[in-house]
């Protein structure tokens, strides 16, 4: 990937530091705020690492404002991806660690009596920024109380080579689930076959496997949270991603979240599922034949399943603040910070559409129509889906989701280590472990 410095923030970024919002929420008054940090405070902030420069660029720039604006001192840790929900767990049981993690999904919900209510943050920035998006709430929110403050979320699309389907006769890809598995096996006779990420891949794998599940009718459990993962429906998905998967690439049982970039970037497949950092890294590369490529980029929402309506996902990530904190004034007020749109617009422009926006204020933002292959991306968290869905939130689906019930059960499939029937009986047990009603 190349690298990206200042300069590049500020080329992407001209003529889109200021937004105005045509026909959707508009800046509000907000309720006063009134949180102070504690003298001498010092913070430790874990975040995940990044997939585009200019998200780390701005962040902690954001980040440099705020020591220089509060004298509060801030050190950013950033952290792979796989590795911040192990390193979560660790900080919450032993009361020792970071004060503030951006972390993934529902993780805070394994341990909410940890962590600070977060209220006041949150009821601030939803009455100045339009509202926050229902899904944003779903992650957020335990019973009535915020537990954490969603700074946005990773979503994927399906991102093509243009020439390479055209060369396979498609356009772009059919909308619907034969549709796609037509086009991927024709893809494959072509010699430029497609690629999913197979192994615990916190965002990719997760993303596309629940796509698949869902768009079947299927789901891990009801609103009851009674598991529901042995069923007909699941069946079929498995099926289905049996037949899909021999048109992959050879390895995907093994990639993580940078594999498919990589890939990608490396002309060994058509097409796959992930979020705009591979038409970012192709579009800033120094390297000719990358730009060239950016160029036969495309991006279209996923195909819909039988359940005839969209089933995507997206890796959402919330801060949350432990009670541990000495400076628990300061750690709310930095989260309140980097969420103003003096900070969040430029980091949001900066990401060049990779992070999607909680509070509905950012959904006009110049971002997404600047270049049309950011657009697909605006909507990720308006329209997704929670990973837990259709239950709720809490241990449960925190750690279903943390022991990659679904990934690993599309995975033996797809090798064939098992059959759909078994996959299915297999996660329907494991699942149960965790719901236990």
């Amino acid at each position: 990937m190349s690298d990206f410095n200042r300069r590049d923030v500020v080329k992407i970024g001209a003529g889109l530091a200021a937004t105005t919002v045509l026909g959707g929420p508009a800046l509000a008054q907000a309720p006063e705020w009134k949180i102070q940090p504690e003298k001498g405070a010092s913070i430790r902030v874990m975040r995940p690492a990044k997939f585009v420069q200019g998200d780390e660029t701005l962040f902690l720039e954001n980040t440099a404002k705020y020591e220089k604006m509060t004298g509060v001192k801030v050190r950013v840790d950033s952290e792979g991806w796989e590795d911040l929900v192990p390193k979560s767990a660790v900080a919450a049981n032993v009361g020792k660690g970071p004060d503030i993690i951006y972390g993934w999904h529902d993780n805070v919900h394994q341990y909410p009596d940890k962590v600070l209510n977060l209220n006041d943050v949150a009821n601030y920035l939803g009455a100045k920024y339009g509202g926050w998006y229902d899904l944003a709430q779903k992650y957020g929110k335990k019973g009535n109380n915020w537990i954490s403050i969603p700074l946005g979320a990773s979503g994927s699309k399906m991102v093509y080579r243009r020439s390479m389907l055209k060369a396979a006769g498609y356009d772009a890809p059919p909308n619907n689930f034969p549709g796609f598995l037509k086009m991927a096996q024709d893809l494959k006779t072509k010699g430029t076959p497609i690629g999913f990420a197979l192994g615990n891949a916190i965002g990719d794998g997760n993303g596309w496997c629940h796509w698949v599940l869902w768009g079947h009718g299927a789901r891990m459990v009801n609103e009851k949270d009674q598991v529901t993962l042995n069923s007909p429906e699941t069946i079929a998905a498995l099926e289905y991603v049996k037949q899909l998967y021999d048109t992959f690439i050879p390895g995907t049982l093994s990639w993580l979240d940078p594999s498919n970039n990589k890939a990608f970037l490396d002309g060994q497949i058509s097409l796959t599922a992930n979020g705009i950092s591979v038409y970012y890294a192709a579009k800033t590369a120094a390297d000719p034949k990358l730009k060239e490529m950016a160029a036969d980029i495309e991006h279209a929402s996923f195909p819909i399943g039988p359940i005839g309506k969209p089933s995507e996902s997206c890796s959402m990530v919330p801060a949350y603040v432990f009670r541990y904190s000495k400076f628990p004034n300061a750690s709310k007020d930095y989260i309140r910070f980097m969420m103003e749109k003096e900070q969040y617009e430029p980091w949001l422009e900066a990401s060049i559409g990779y992070w999607g926006h909680p509070l509905k204020y950012y959904e006009n933002n110049k971002i997404w129509t600047s270049d049309p292959k950011h657009t697909p991306y605006n909507s990720v968290i308006k329209n997704a889906l929670w990973l837990g869905y259709a239950g709720s939130l809490g241990y449960a689906s925190a750690g279903a989701l943390a022991d990659y019930i679904v990934v690993t059960m599309f995975a033996s499939v797809a090798s064939g280590a098992k059959s759909p029937k078994d996959a299915a009986a297999e996660a329907q047990k494991r699942a149960e472990r965790y719901y236990k009603i």
